[in-house]
C-alpha cells in the first residue's frame, strides 16, 4: 500500500506538479515555524535530521532518533498538525560522520545508525553511501555506492519491526551537506548518462541483494540540478541547463522524482521551476537558521537601545566567544585572515553558527534576550526599521509582538517561498 507521501508525489503522473520541501533542522524555533506553516497550508510536513545532528551517539544535538522523534512530535502537536501529516526523514544516512575510518568500520556504524532511525519510525531515509572513507578512492563508483546503499537498506528493513516500511532516496551525485566551501562558476548538472547508470545499477544491485520488493519504495534520486551556495554566492537554477535531465525523468517507467539538495537561498521563481521540472523534494536547512540569526540580531540591536547595558544579553558576543573557544565546527570551512573568518562566522550563507545554538551559554543568552524584550514594549516604528516584514504582519494583526513569535515569523519568510512553489493540497 502506497504511503501518503508516495500518493502525493504520484500526482506527477497525472500532470500535477506536486512538490514538498524538507526542513532539515533540529532547532525548536525552526520546527515550530515549519509546523505553523504546514498548519496554515493544510500540507504535509516533512522534517529531517542529518546523520551529524542525530545518530546512535547523539550527534551534535545530543539526540538519538527516538528522542528526535519525540522532540518533533511535541512541537508539531502545539501547532495543530496531526501526526498523520508528519513525515520524519533521515538525511545523509551513511558513513559520512565516520568517513575518516576505514570503510569496514564506518559502514558498521552507519548500519547501526540507519537501524536506529528505522526502529524509531522514520518514514523516509536517504541512503547516502556516496562519501569516500579512509582508504577509498576519492570518487566511488556507482557499483560500490549501490552495494553499500543496499547494506544500509537491509539494516533499516531488519529494524522496522511491525511499523510501516520506510521510503528510500538513493543517488551518487550528492552535494556536500550544508553547502559548498567553493565551486566552479557554473555547476555541472547531472548528465542523462549518469542518471541512467545510477538508477540502473541501484535497481540491479537491490534485486541481487533480495531487495526487489523494497524497490517500489525507492521514491527519489538525488541529482545535481545546478543549484548550490557557498559563503556569499548563490548559483541560481537555470532550467535550460537541466532540460535534458528533466526530459529523461519524464520518460522513466519507475515512479521516482528528483530530490534537490542545497536549494537554500534560491529565488521564488526558481523554486516554482524546480518543482515543475520534477525536483519534487526540495531540501532547506541553513537558510532557516540564517533567517533566525538575522531576527535574533535585529532584536539584540533593539535590546541595546531599550535595556540597561548590564542587563543586556550580549548575545552576539556570547556566540562569538563560544565559536572561538570551540572552533571545530567552523574552522575547517572558514579560511582566510582573522578578519575574514570573523565575517564568515557571522554572515556566511553556510551558517555554521547553527552548530552553536544548543550550547548552554548561548541558550542562556537567547533566553535573556527574549526575557528582556518580553518585559518591555517595542514601538511599531522601531520594529519597522529592524524587522519590516514582521512589522507589517503585526500591524495587520497576523502575529504578536512576542519576541519568539517575531523570530519564528522571520523563519517562515523562508518557508513561505517554498510553500508557494509546492502544491498545498493533500486531496
Amino acid at each position: 500500500m502506497a504511503s501518503v507521501l508516495q500518493r502525493y508525489l504520484s500526482k506527477r503522473t497525472q500532470g500535477v506538479a506536486a512538490g514538498i520541501y524538507s526542513v532539515c533542522s533540529a532547532h525548536p524555533w525552526v520546527i515550530r515555524a515549519a509546523a505553523e506553516q504546514a498548519a496554515e497550508d493544510g500540507s504535509l510536513l516533512l522534517i529531517e535530521a542529518t546523520s551529524n545532528q542525530v545518530n546512535q551517539f547523539g550527534g551534535y544535538t545530543g539526540m538519538r532518533p527516538a528522542e528526535f522523534r519525540r522532540f518533533v512530535l511535541e512541537h508539531v502537536a502545539v501547532a495543530g498538525v496531526g501526526a498523520e501529516r508528519l513525515i520524519l526523514g533521515g538525511d545523509h544516512l551513511g558513513p559520512n560522520p565516520w568517513r575518516s575510518l576505514p570503510a569496514v568500520e564506518a559502514m558498521e556504524l552507519a548500519e547501526a545508525m540507519v537501524a536506529d532511525y528505522a526502529h524509531a519510525g522514520f518514514g523516509k531515509i536517504h541512503l547516502d553511501a556516496s562519501m569516500a572513507c579512509a582508504g577509498d578512492p576519492e570518487r566511488l563508483s556507482d557499483e560500490v555506492v549501490a552495494q553499500r546503499a543496499s547494506r544500509l537498506c537491509k539494516a533499516a528493513e531488519d529494524a522496522v519491526g511491525l511499523g510501516a516500511r520506510p521510503l528510500y532516496v538513493i543517488g551518487t551525485e550528492v552535494p556536500v551537506p550544508g553547502g559548498a566551501t567553493q565551486f566552479a562558476e557554473e555547476l555541472e548538472v547531472t548528465s542523462v548518462d549518469a542518471a541512467t547508470r545510477t538508477l540502473a545499477v541501484h535497481k540491479r544491485v537491490f534485486a541481487e541483494q533480495g531487495l526487489s520488493e523494497v524497490w517500489s519504495r525507492v521514491i527519489a534520486m538525488v541529482v545535481q540540478p545546478g543549484v548550490e551556495f557557498d559563503h556569499d554566492v548563490v548559483v541560481k537554477y537555470d532550467r535550460k541547463r537541466a532540460n535534458a535531465l528533466v526530459g529523461w525523468l519524464r520518460g522513466q517507467s519507475d515512479e521516482i522524482v528528483f530530490e534537490a539538495h542545497s536549494t537554500d537561498y534560491q529565488l521564488p521563481q526558481g523554486y516554482k521551476e524546480l518543482v515543475e521540472d520534477g525536483f519534487s523534494i526540495l531540501k532547506v536547512g541553513p537558510a532557516l537558521t540564517f533567517a533566525m540569526r538575522e531576527a535574533l540580531e535585529a532584536l539584540e540591536d533593539i535590546e541595546v537601545q531599550l535595556v540597561a547595558e548590564d542587563e543586556c544579553s550580549h548575545l552576539s558576543g556570547v556566540v562569538e566567544e563560544t565559536m572561538l573557544r570551540d572552533p571545530k565546527d567552523w574552522k575547517p570551512y572558514y579560511l582566510g585572515s582573522p578578519a575574514e573568518q570573523r565575517q564568515l562566522r557571522r554572515y556566511s550563507y553556510s551558517d555554521r553558527v547553527r552548530y552553536y545554538w544548543h550550547r548552554p551559554e548561548v541558550e542562556i543568552a537567547v533566553g535573556r534576550l527574549v526575557a528582556n524584550l518580553s518585559r518591555i514594549s517595542i514601538s511599531e516604528s522601531m520594529l519597522s526599521r529592524y524587522l519590516p516584514a514582521q512589522y507589517s504582519r503585526l500591524r495587520m494583526g497576523e502575529i504578536s509582538a512576542d519576541p519568539a513569535a517575531l523570530v519564528i515569523d522571520k523563519v517562515r519568510d523562508v518557508l513561505r517561498m517554498y510553500a508557494a512553489a509546492c502544491s498545498r493540497s493533500m486531496e
